[in-house]
């Protein structure tokens, strides 16, 4: 868009769109890095079955265009004419979006938090065993994942899968909608276990192994490289100028990184959104035995993370609010929330609505009130599931810390970060500091970032992270509420082994 007014300078702005699960977010950002147009639109996720979790990427295409058009609109009341030099992507990890020959999906995607896969886990561990996923791989294959999801589209809908001609991340699906090139990235790449985490390639051998055609993945390329540019008819169709670049993006966990400036060794970042993690970059790929903790690639050359994830992390709240009290918003149920001491009166809270990824990998884990008494109120359970989220992430934190990792403070991203309380909540339990940053876009801020440096604004994401980011609010932990908190926490802990055996008897 261009305001014809020859009296005033054009800005130059970099687009960033989010491809998350519960909305799709964009961001305007100037070379200066100020936000000037946010937009979100919201949607739901499908369960047609017990265990399932799906979305239809042609919703997504549409709620991106509805999207650029709302923040395209916005900018156009700006005092002065901008226009947009590039554009960057990201979006949710591991969700399948299986196209055939002619680009059409062929089925709704099968999400990241979507269980249905234990027997095509269980098929891979029977073919490979665990170690051969350990040094091929470097993760291990959970339901959520990508690779098992294609297992089953063979094996259940064998129809479906002779159609598929190539099968692309949600962020990829919607450039390709935008652009009609076809490509991914090293983080997006790397969280499907068809991925050499090491190596940063395809693993041929693995997917020979599972009997899977090589060319129906796409291509692999930096995330800050042009991989694209705006079509003739999109251009038309949204409003935008033809030929804007493209960059390849990055998965939101990457991205999301980036945007709050968690680059290097020894930093830490919590993202509480519709799931929950806690990540930290490697300088080089640390994969433990045991493979506890997943290792990605991350958005910069040479750099990966180690991650830790709550699959229900905000979700929870939103199930406590849509469940029990649907008139209030989550704001009010906070603020009742922060009248309750630490503890919530002895009530623990299991953040297990949709099984649980680290430290359990169990798709079997229920969510569960432990506790629970006559004298709990709303507020009592609203503070039990900050509280339960945060034990979750605790558990992270310490097999981060397993690596020898140090840090002097958290970086908090994602809409559950934007509450002091629930910040608070984690300095306590942590022990540390937790910060935000500004401006606080998260992944889709961190891709307008990713498309400043694919454009040549900046040589790195380094230089933009130092140009763009500040720090803001940090909350300091009450010593005497860790302390407490320690206590339920190990409580806490004690809660999962002991009822593993009984989450299967529901099965």
């Amino acid at each position: 868009i261009e305001i014809k007014d020859h009296n005033l300078k054009t800005k130059q702005v970099f687009l960033g769109i989010d491809v998350g699960t519960s909305s799709i977010k964009g961001i305007l950002a100037t070379s200066e890095g100020e936000t000037i147009s946010v937009n979100e639109v919201q949607q739901i996720v499908s369960n047609p079955y017990p265990n399932w979790s799906e979305q239809d990427p042609e919703v997504w295409w549409r709620n991106t265009i509805d999207v650029i058009k709302c923040l395209t609109f916005d900018a156009s009341k700006l005092p002065y004419p901008i226009e947009i030099s590039c554009i960057g992507i990201t979006g949710q990890m591991h969700s399948s979006v299986f196209l055939d020959s002619s680009g059409k999906n062929i089925r709704p995607s099968i999400l990241w938090n979507d269980s249905r896969t234990t027997l095509q886990c269980q098929q891979i561990y029977d073919l490979v065993g665990e170690k051969y996923l350990q040094k091929e791989i470097g993760n291990l294959a959970l339901e959520g994942f990508t690779a098992p999801k294609i297992l089953w589209l063979k094996q259940m809908e064998p129809d479906n899968y002779l159609k598929v001609d190539k099968m692309v991340m949600p962020k990829d699906y919607i450039r390709y909608r935008l652009t009609g090139e076809l490509a991914t990235d090293h983080s997006d790449a790397s969280g499907t276990i068809f991925y050499d985490v090491r190596n940063r390639k395809w693993s041929k051998p693995f997917i020979d192994i599972l009997d899977i055609p090589f060319d129906i993945f796409p291509e692999i390329y930096q995330s800050t490289d042009i991989t694209g540019f705006i079509t003739t008819n999109i251009a038309k169709r949204i409003g935008l100028k033809e030929g804007i670049p493209v960059v390849c993006g990055g998965a939101d966990n990457a991205v999301g990184a980036i945007s709050s400036g968690v680059l290097s060794k020894g930093q830490i970042q919590s993202s509480i959104g519709t799931s929950g993690t806690l990540l930290s970059p490697l300088s080089k790929p640390l994969i433990t035995d045991d493979m506890n903790l997943h290792v990605f690639n991350h958005c910069s050359i040479d750099t990966w993370y180690a991650m830790g994830t709550v699959l229900s992390a905000g979700n929870c709240l939103r199930w406590l609010r849509d469940n029990f009290a649907p008139t209030k918003s989550f704001d009010s149920l906070i603020n009742l929330s922060e009248q309750i001491a630490p503890g919530s009166d002895r009530l623990i809270f299991l953040p297990y609505l949709s099984g649980e990824r680290t430290p359990h990998n169990d798709p079997n884990a229920k969510g569960v009130f432990f506790g629970l008494h006559n004298g709990h109120t709303l507020g009592h359970m609203t503070k039990s599931v900050l509280e339960g989220v945060t034990f979750a992430l605790k558990d992270c934190f310490n097999l981060i810390k397993t690596l020898g990792f140090t840090s002097n403070t958290i970086t908090g991203i994602g809409g559950g970060n934007k509450s002091h309380q629930w910040r608070q909540i984690q300095s306590d339990v942590l022990g540390i500091p937790v910060s935000t940053i500004s401006p606080s876009g998260g992944p889709s801020y961190g891709a307008a970032m990713l498309a400043s440096v694919g454009y040549g604004h900046f040589n790195t994401p380094y230089d933009c992270v130092e140009q763009w980011l500040t720090q803001t609010e940090s909350n300091q932990p009450n010593l005497l509420n860790n302390e407490q908190y320690e206590h339920i926490y190990e409580i806490f802990r004690s809660l999962y082994p002991n009822l593993k055996e009984s989450f299967k008897l529901l099965e």
